[in-house]
């Protein structure tokens, strides 16, 4: 049986949807992977935007709270170190921290949306890498 992966962040909007697409997309015949947010913000279009350019599309992902995720959990990765200190508890799951920088606050003053883009893509790409080897984190949370 497959393992129920959640990528779990503030609004559920950006990091934990990007993380969700690629996680699906690199390692969706090996686990079940979801998202949620200790909070709901809606799908951040530009997250979409900067996935859809690297052939992963998430814009019928929907903003979920934990509350929300239909799914016994055994693993859950924040993605931001907010949702890392407010973690609910997951019975029988363990929860591993991979934090990353937070796209819409860190482009809310700016106006150049080139630059804004920049950011996003940086942190879908930091993303990848991260997930890319996603089997790593997990065996070093049971050691």
């Amino acid at each position: 049986m497959k393992k129920n992966i959640l990528f779990l962040c503030t609004g559920n909007s950006c990091r934990s949807q990007m993380a969700e697409g690629w996680a699906r997309d690199l390692h969706g015949e090996s686990y079940n992977f979801f998202s949620a947010g200790t909070k709901k913000h809606g799908l951040n279009p530009r997250a979409v935007q900067v996935m859809k350019e690297v052939g992963i599309d998430i814009s019928a992902h929907e903003s979920n709270t934990v509350d929300e995720i239909d799914a016994q959990v055994d693993i859950v990765f924040t993605v931001c170190s907010d949702a890392h200190e407010t973690c609910p508890v997951f019975p029988g799951g363990k929860v591993i921290h991979i934090g990353f920088d937070d796209p819409p606050r860190l482009t809310k003053d700016m106006d150049n949306e080139e630059e804004v883009l920049a950011l996003y893509r940086r942190v879908r790409d930091e993303i990848k890498e991260a997930l890319t080897n996603i089997t790593k984190y997990m065996e070093e949370s049971y050691e």
